[in-house]
């Protein structure tokens, strides 16, 4: 482990406990996860990166795994502050971001909340940005109804919908047991959590903030993902954030990080590194 850990937990700005953890030595990479997870998601990139002698630390977003159950705060505006919590509290600078999926916003929305002084370089996988629902001007959005339909069948039976949406979010070559891992972990949600953030991640709009991202930025994408559609969503961000290195995974999902994982890690060691 790096360093001495004094607690589990930094407070947020709100008092919201936020429990965190860290694997090996180096320049730091801080790892924010998707929607309805929490950091244990990255364990793989953890092992992987720290043998590369990066210093690994994550936190669970609040209201996810060992974080306070906050009863509010999931909007992208506390979020952003969340990270910034942990920034703070750890003094990271020279910082890499990782983000995945919801994780992606968190990042775009603390660099243009609170700057760039302590980062270095973000990568992005599998981003829901810049904007989910469909509006006069961005017509190719999922429609709000439509939206609104799938929390509709979380409140009656979300353990189902889970298991009818586990096989896109792999591949046929994925082992059953490291899919059930992967599930396990997002089962863990409190529902109304999960409702409440996946508001957030459909309804923000991010298209004005990503051009104001003057980091390096690598962006990592598979052209299978169903749940952030490569044209809604990765394109688009690519092409909005300056000078941004934007790779497609040909055959890949919106759980890249797994079906894809020693690509991933390659690349994000390799960017880590700078």
């Amino acid at each position: 482990m790096a360093g001495r850990q004094r607690s589990p937990f930094i407070e947020s700005r709100d008092g919201t406990r936020l429990h965190w953890r860290q694997w090996g030595r180096g320049a730091p990479v801080l790892f924010l996860h998707s929607w309805a997870m929490q950091t244990r998601m990255w364990d793989y990139q953890f092992a992987a990166l720290a043998e590369r002698g990066l210093r690994c630390i994550g936190f669970d977003r609040r209201g996810h795994g060992g974080s306070d159950p906050a009863a509010a705060g999931y909007d992208y505006d506390t979020l952003a502050d969340d990270v910034a919590a942990v920034i703070d509290a750890l003094d990271l600078g020279g910082l890499t971001l990782v983000g995945h999926s919801m994780g992606a916003g968190e990042i775009v929305r603390y660099l243009t909340r609170h700057g760039g002084s302590r980062v270095k370089r973000i990568a992005l996988l599998a981003p829901t940005t810049p904007l989910l629902t469909r509006t006069e001007d961005n017509p190719d959005g999922f429609p709000a109804a439509a939206l609104e339909a799938v929390r509709a069948q979380w409140r009656r039976d979300f353990p189902k919908w889970v298991a009818d949406n586990t096989a896109p979010f792999f591949t046929p070559e994925t082992s059953p047991a490291l899919m059930k891992w992967g599930i396990d972990l997002l089962l863990e949600i409190s529902l109304p959590v999960a409702i409440e953030c996946n508001r957030a991640v459909a309804g923000t709009d991010f298209r004005a903030e990503l051009g104001r991202i003057a980091v390096p930025t690598l962006l990592l994408h598979g052209d299978k993902d169903v749940s952030a559609p490569l044209a809604l969503t990765g394109r688009p961000t690519a092409a909005l954030i300056p000078g941004c290195t934007f790779k497609i995974y040909e055959g890949a999902p919106h759980g890249l990080m797994y079906t894809h994982m020693d690509r991933v890690n390659a690349d994000l060691a390799a960017f880590a590194a700078g």
